[in-house]
């Protein structure tokens, strides 16, 4: 037999049993592709994280995630790849001297900065850095959206800001709702949702609307992803930095950071804190391991 090493995370949480939940598995080189997939349904999480050695000698760690349906997913940022440094650092796999130290991670063709923060020596945030935004199509049809989403056309807000893919490594649609109950009240059409995404080539869809439940907060969202077989994720740091930049386009937000809100309809809050400085989108979040074991393969 093999063992894996694995730990658990809540993303995005300051306690354990919010925030969202993430598997972060020990792997090797030696380790089929396959095998990353069948490990991944059988957590059956909206996403696995595997810590690999780099293939480019410029990245200190490799990571590669996959959904429960098997399918690789990319971009910095995001609860699976803010998980598996927060396990890194709160594990000592990292060299560390003082408050603050730059690491950097391959992720699919790319190597991208991570910073970690300590305090009173103790891991305080993950800091990464998302690629440079890009706009991508927007959607028009706002009534075959509002069905999609099980909502009414008034309830897609469109006078405040375009539904509008943008990507910071992972292109998804922007749309905004008039308030945080029509978000709350959302009950998506999958097969509906996938084929709008498939026409603005978008990945998941984040809704969002300007009143949050939590203080200090800017904006309230759910996320669904049918293309990568995520019925709703509690935190999409992804999704997250693409809507920052968003809000600070459309004037409906400063430059600076901002806490957005995900996951509350769903019984797991999530505070993630993007910061926006002109072409520039930083994810900030914590984690919390709840618990490590052993796979034996």
């Amino acid at each position: 037999m093999k063992a894996l090493p694995f730990h658990i995370v809540d993303v995005f949480a300051a306690e354990p049993l919010t925030g969202n939940p993430l598997f972060v598995v020990e792997a090797g080189a030696d380790v089929a592709v396959d095998v990353f997939r069948r490990i991944a349904r059988e957590f059956n999480q909206s996403e696995t994280t595997f810590l690999l050695p780099p293939t480019r000698p410029e990245a200190d760690w490799r990571l590669r995630s996959f959904s429960a349906a098997g399918v690789e997913v990319f971009g910095a940022g995001g609860h699976n790849t803010l998980g598996a440094w927060w396990v890194l650092a709160d594990t000592g796999r990292l060299p560390f001297e003082g408050s603050k130290a730059v690491f950097r991670q391959e992720i699919g063709d790319r190597v991208l900065p991570v910073t970690i923060s300590r305090a009173a020596g103790r891991i305080a945030d993950v800091t990464m850095e998302q690629e440079a935004p890009v706009k991508g199509n927007q959607l028009r049809d706002v009534m075959k959206l509002a069905n999609a989403l099980g909502l009414t056309a008034r309830d897609i807000a469109t006078d405040r800001a375009p539904c509008q893919v943008i990507s910071t490594g992972a292109a998804h649609l922007m749309v905004p709702i008039r308030d945080r109950d029509a978000v709350d009240g959302i009950r998506p059409d999958a097969a509906a949702l996938l084929g709008l995404l498939g026409g603005v080539a978008g990945e998941g869809c984040y809704v969002f609307s300007l009143d949050p439940r939590r203080d200090k907060c800017i904006a309230y969202t759910r996320f669904f992803n049918p293309t990568v077989g995520i019925a709703e994720d509690p935190a999409t740091g992804t999704a997250a930095g693409p809507l920052a930049y968003h809000l600070v386009t459309n004037g409906l937000a400063k430059s600076g950071r901002m806490t957005i809100e995900q996951g509350t309809a769903i019984g797991r809050t999530s505070l993630i804190e993007v910061e926006v400085i002109d072409d520039t989108v930083k994810v900030i979040g914590r984690g919390v391991i709840v618990g490590s074991g052993q796979l034996m393969l």
